[in-house]
């Protein structure tokens, strides 16, 4: 494996053409995509290593999710997070809105209300939806350039007796807030006075920013009494979104005995061979590369910061405390998120995110991924000065 001295280069640009890339699918090749959530840096080389060893086994048949999966997720967490997680509280899953989506069904029934945070990812609305249950908004309140939740709002929502599960988002995508252990605690109380269960998905627990610390909700649930469910998973970590690999942990046998009924009605208990074989290599051999990608995302903040201030003085970036997604506030320079990610992509070739994809809340707000080398973000965000500064959005 790789020593502690290596290096990584993040600069270096990869051809994503022909891959069947999402991310790059526009028709136009010109068009710059700083949209969906993967990066554009390839992953951890522990991580090619043991596929590659994967691969040259030669056989790729049904597989059973092996020990040292859970294992590893353990390890991570108590490593990472200080959490103490038994491998027993662990279920995989092949992505992390797949086990949400089980979760509410297990949890609640058809036509429940479930709290979200707008502006907020926004698969949680449509996977609501698809689970035939009704979405329940406490819209984050935004003010100084910085997020907060509106706790008296909060705490009227949980109180209708129709509401019985807070999905949250932590940290925050797309408003990249790492919720503090008084917020978190805050929420616990609240949903375990009204008997609300929480789903947490954690994805984003990773790519913490210095001076914040990510807090997992499980870690503060049992001081309140609530019942939770974490989801992760190692794909925005290490970019693996392709390779399908989640999971969810709870300490509570009885949830995730009803979880876990989900996944087999749902035919979604076994993972692919790679997946598994990533994620281990990703959680037990991949933190020297991780640190590097985390310095390398705060070099990208800063410069968004510097050009923002240079060349786009109307426009106010809010330095993210998680994520590698830029939530910019364009309000002074536009009137429709929709309209103005539509005049981009068509006018300057730019892709990026309207903000009223993550609920009515994210208007008069842009999502740009800088999950990429510093050329590629340079090329985009002089595209959005020019496209700005142009009228045209």
């Amino acid at each position: 494996m790789h020593d502690q001295m290596e290096t990584f280069d993040f600069d270096e640009p990869v051809d994503r053409s022909g891959t069947d890339a999402i991310k790059w699918g526009a028709p136009d090749r010109e068009v710059l995509p700083m949209w969906v959530a993967d990066m554009d840096f390839t992953t951890a080389p522990v991580v090619i290593e043991a596929l590659h060893s994967r691969v040259e086994h030669g056989i790729f048949g049904y597989t059973r999710t092996p020990g040292r999966f859970y294992d590893a997720i353990a390890h991570w967490w108590d490593s990472r997070h200080g959490l103490a997680v038994e491998p027993g509280w662990i279920l995989p899953a092949t992505g992390v809105i797949p086990a949400v989506a089980a979760a509410i069904r297990a949890l609640t029934r058809e036509g429940d209300k479930i709290v979200i945070q707008p502006p907020v990812y926004n698969h949680f609305f449509d996977t609501i939806a698809h689970c035939g249950r009704r979405v329940a908004t406490n819209d984050l309140q935004y003010s100084d350039g910085r997020y907060w939740i509106d706790f008296a709002d909060l705490e009227a929502k949980l109180a209708d007796p129709a509401t019985t599960l807070l999905l949250l988002c932590n940290p925050h995508n797309p408003v990249g807030r790492v919720w503090t252990r008084e917020e978190l605690l805050r929420v616990g109380e609240l949903c375990a006075a009204n008997g609300v269960a929480v789903v947490s998905d954690e994805i984003h627990a990773d790519l913490i920013y210095t001076g914040y610390r990510h807090i997992p909700f499980h870690a503060v649930a049992s001081y309140v009494g609530a019942q939770a469910v974490t989801t992760s998973s190692p794909s925005k970590t290490f970019n693996l979104a392709g390779m399908q690999v989640a999971y969810l942990f709870s300490e509570h046998a009885g949830i995730r005995a009803k979880i876990a009924e989900v996944q087999a009605r749902q035919e979604a208990t076994l993972l692919s061979p790679f997946a598994i074989e990533a994620a281990v290599a990703a959680y037990c051999h991949g933190a020297d590369w991780l640190e590097e990608l985390r310095r390398y995302l705060a070099g990208n903040v800063a410069y968004i910061t510097d050009f923002c201030a240079n060349h786009l003085p109307e426009v106010a970036f809010l330095p993210p405390e998680a994520t590698y997604l830029a939530w910019l506030d364009c309000r002074a320079v536009m009137s429709s998120a929709a309209a103005a990610a539509d005049r981009l992509l068509r006018e300057q070739r730019l892709w990026v995110s309207a903000g009223t994809l993550y609920g009515s809340a994210g208007e008069g707000f842009l999502r740009l991924n800088f999950g990429c080398p510093r050329a590629m973000l340079s090329d985009g965000l002089m595209r959005l000065k020019d496209g700005l500064n142009k009228g045209q959005a």
